[in-house]
């Protein structure tokens, strides 16, 4: 079989039409990176013509990026290969047979993570396009987070149903996951390391052929699908792991009444040769597609796998427990905010909350899984009446969001800081305070952007994450201590 699959990928020669299924955060930026690459001669960026993201055709064909927030380079980018007509987006999915290789970067999240099945309805029918129009000696490469095992499970099945040809004979496929984080897309993609691996030794072969001309600083680190696929999962969950650590930290410097970001430097400080800390940042919650969902696909890759698991026995996995961890955070916030309104004799019911920040992460208008919609529904369960700004984000369905920050401040009785965009670390308090006419409106900074000293003298009732030293302040020209 391998000897078949070399000779057609040999009279096919090197790879120079791409396809890349998605044109999302990471399929954008992956095709603009192909198409500007001097080996190979087209791209074509696949997206459906729906009414929720066939907007994104005619913008892209502009050299304009659906995307916003800061990300640096890509408009500009994406400007250059388009007017070099190395780069098209388009909706028939038929010119997928004219490629030498396809990428595959679509979302595979989980409807519901307690059942540990994964949501692969978009991704399955990625794939039976590609399998519809699949040609002998192309390569298919999954770029999407996956459940270990699927590559050369679910994917070769459909695939080779879909197209009669045989996965490892007549064409070659592999896992190369994405490792980009929102507001650096370019940058990740070309300096940090590619992890790739084939279902067979020449399928990974083809795919370093893929991806090698795309790095500036990172290197190919080949591997088999199955590794890949466990590396991509399992680097995400350990990120998680980390956050959660940092947020169980918080709440015990918060319940100990010191501040947990003198501990962090603390720590941070031990440094030398064989020691490693690698402490993050506490925060109002973990949002975004991946690390929110990956533990749970690693999970099931255990689950469905056929070795024995040897583990404690009755033992949560540290893994899902810290997912727990993380999830709570915007619970955590909401019980920091009935603390500070309890103190001035207030509760949620009838109070008006602005939420500062609506993406999951700072100066980006990535939304998806944000901990700001679990907060801003337990105000809402609660009786309160939230109003929401974000300078980044355009729209959230059934989520009026606001670029006006003085009207969602205005009258507001809490100000809660969800997001670290570089807007809300000037935030003046004495404007502040005069936006909302309160006399001690509560402010709770889930991200550590504001100095609590300034908004305590001004008349606030502070709350922060892991700001144990701070939490239980004397407010300042007082109202009756209720605490």
């Amino acid at each position: 079989m391998v000897g078949i699959l070399n000779s057609l990928l040999e009279s096919r020669g090197p790879i120079k039409k791409i396809g890349v299924l998605g044109m999302g955060y990471v399929g954008i930026p992956a095709a603009a990176l192909f198409a500007d690459a001097d080996e190979f001669d087209l791209v074509l960026g696949f997206q459906r013509d729906s009414k929720t993201s066939g907007y994104k055709i005619e913008m892209l064909n502009r050299g304009e990026s659906p995307l916003k927030g800061e990300e640096p380079g890509l408009e500009d980018l994406l400007k250059k290969v388009v007017e070099a007509r190395k780069f098209v987006c388009t909706s028939d999915f038929s010119r997928i047979r004219e490629m030498d290789a396809v990428a595959m970067a679509i979302q595979t999240p989980f409807a519901n993570p307690k059942d540990l099945e994964p949501d692969f309805s978009a991704l399955n029918a990625g794939i039976r396009n590609v399998g519809r129009y699949l040609q002998p000696g192309m390569l298919v490469v999954l770029e999407s987070t996956i459940t270990p095992g699927t590559t050369d499970g679910m994917a070769r099945e459909i695939l080779e149903e879909e197209s009669g040809l045989v996965a490892g004979e007549d064409f070659a496929l592999a896992h190369a996951p994405e490792r980009v984080m929102v507001g650096r897309l370019l940058r990740n993609i070309q300096e940090h390391d590619r992890i790739v691996g084939g279902i067979d030794p020449v399928s990974t072969e083809r795919a370093i052929e893929l991806y090698t001309p795309v790095l500036t600083k990172g290197k190919i680190i080949p591997m088999t699908a199955r590794a890949a696929e466990v590396t991509k999962t399992a680097e995400n969950t350990f990120r998680d792991l980390q956050i959660a650590a940092i947020n169980q930290l918080a709440l015990y410097c918060e319940a100990m009444e010191i501040n947990v970001y003198d501990v962090r430097a603390g720590i941070d400080s031990l440094k030398g040769e064989g020691i490693t800390r690698a402490i993050l940042w506490p925060g109002a919650g973990v949002g975004g597609h991946c690390l929110t969902k990956d533990t749970y696909h690693l999970e099931r890759g255990v689950k469905i796998g056929e070795g024995d698991l040897d583990y404690p026995v009755g033992a949560e996995s540290i893994y899902v427990l810290a997912r727990r961890v993380n999830d709570f955070m915007p619970t955590h916030m909401f019980n920091l905010t009935n603390d500070a309104l309890r103190r001035i004799g207030k509760g949620p019911e009838g109070s008006k909350a602005a939420i500062l920040g609506w993406a999951f992460i700072n100066d980006s208008d990535d939304a998806r899984n944000t901990p700001s919609e679990a907060y801003r529904d337990l105000l809402i369960g609660a009786g309160a009446e939230v109003t929401v700004h974000d300078p980044h984000v355009l729209d959230y369905p059934g989520v009026d969001v606001s670029r006006d920050i003085s009207s969602v401040l205005r009258g507001a009785d809490i100000v809660a800081i969800m997001t670290g965009h570089s807007d809300y670390f000037n935030l003046d308090p004495a404007q502040v305070k005069d936006l909302t006419g309160q006399n001690h409106p509560v402010i709770v900074d889930g991200r550590n952007v504001v100095r609590p000293d300034e908004f305590i003298d001004a008349g606030f009732v502070y709350k922060g994450i892991g700001r144990g030293d701070k939490n239980n302040h004397t407010i300042s020209n007082s109202v009756q201590n209720n605490q």
